[in-house]
């Protein structure tokens, strides 16, 4: 089944927020988000055992409590089982992200991606999503932003544990859909090109938006839509750099990068476009896209999302950015603007 005839709507909820990253978020808070998701019509969430420790599964399983559950689709990731035990935020191996969800449970982490704790990770999910299913599975940061060197052997793992079982449940109709959930465009080229488990889907982020997407166009985004696949688009705001927020990927923003979306704000002030409604479409516009999935732990977050994916943004901007080398060339623009 295609990823388009999956998924409810072009516009999803990211939970990554509601494992308080970067900051300690009220538990009131984190469930009136889900709650102004739901009431602005969005009916697919996604998160992951990671966010948190565990903590976003809890906070999402407890907002959609008693939500008919045919009315919507989740989507979560293995790859890290949760355990009881506590462990210290020093010792967590999290790569470029170890000090995000440093605001999150002190449950301990272990990364795994064989097929026990494949099966282990989605039973552990189900019950802090208080669901009897999931409707999608991704493998998360088989990547070198996780790994570094030692990322193929983390893939490999993977390869003969999490995408044969994914692979079996999805076949057996368990799950509808499985596929990886990375940071990088490598893994997906990867498995691409590999024989055995065959995907249906990925989740990108930060790889195809209006601040970097060139590597993404060139060498996935083709053959994901030639295969008839699909890709979920998560970060669409670069952590939160696009909007005008202090970092880009985790980390505090370059000056050349905070340049850059200057430079695109003019642009967009000029023509009375909003930087969101600039982020979401663009990435959009792109036929191997799905969905996006922007991040939110405020419920007025959740209407200015909303409202970007309605605004109407007219060609001349698209054309003007184009102009001033701010997309690639090749990169699919609304409206074929």
């Amino acid at each position: 089944m295609a990823l388009k005839d999956i998924l409810p709507g072009r516009l999803g909820f990211g939970a990554a927020p509601l494992g308080n990253m970067f900051r300690d978020i009220p538990e009131t808070e984190a469930l009136a988000t889900v709650e102004a998701a739901w009431n602005d019509g969005i009916r697919y969430f996604d998160t992951a055992p990671l966010y948190g420790a565990g903590l976003a599964e809890i906070r999402m399983g407890e907002a959609l409590a008693g939500r008919p559950r045919a009315d919507y689709v989740i989507s979560t990731k293995v790859g890290r089982v949760i355990l009881d035990e506590v462990e210290e935020m020093s010792a967590r191996d999290l790569g470029e992200k170890g000090d995000v969800f440093k605001y999150g449970r002190p449950n301990k982490i272990v990364n795994d991606y064989t097929a026990d704790a494949t099966l282990r990770s989605i039973e552990d999910s189900l019950k802090r999503l208080k669901t009897d299913h999931v409707d999608i599975v991704f493998v998360h940061d088989v990547a070198q932003d996780f790994w570094g060197d030692a990322w193929l052997g983390r893939f490999e793992e993977a390869r003969t544990g999490a995408f044969r079982v994914l692979d079996r449940l999805r076949d057996e109709g368990v799950i509808k859909a499985w596929g990886l959930g990375v940071n990088k465009v490598e893994p997906i080229e990867l498995l691409l090109g590999l024989e055995g488990p065959k995907p249906d889907a990925f989740l990108l982020a930060g790889r195809y938006t209006l601040l970097d997407h060139s590597r993404a166009l060139q060498r996935v985004m083709p053959q994901v839509a030639e295969r008839g696949l699909g890709i979920v688009v998560g970060g669409p705001y670069s952590s939160g750099a696009l909007v005008g927020g202090p970092n880009f990927e985790y980390a505090p923003i370059t000056p050349a990068m905070a340049q850059r979306v200057a430079r695109i704000k003019g642009i967009a002030d000029r023509h009375g476009v909003s930087m969101k409604a600039a982020g979401l479409q663009f990435s959009l516009a792109n036929p191997a896209v799905a969905a996006v999935i922007p991040g939110a732990s405020r419920p007025a977050r959740i209407a200015e999302d909303g409202a970007a994916l309605r605004e109407v943004v007219p060609a001349d901007f698209w054309r003007e950015l184009r102009t001033a080398g701010l997309v690639d060339p090749a990169a699919p623009l609304p409206g074929g603007a």
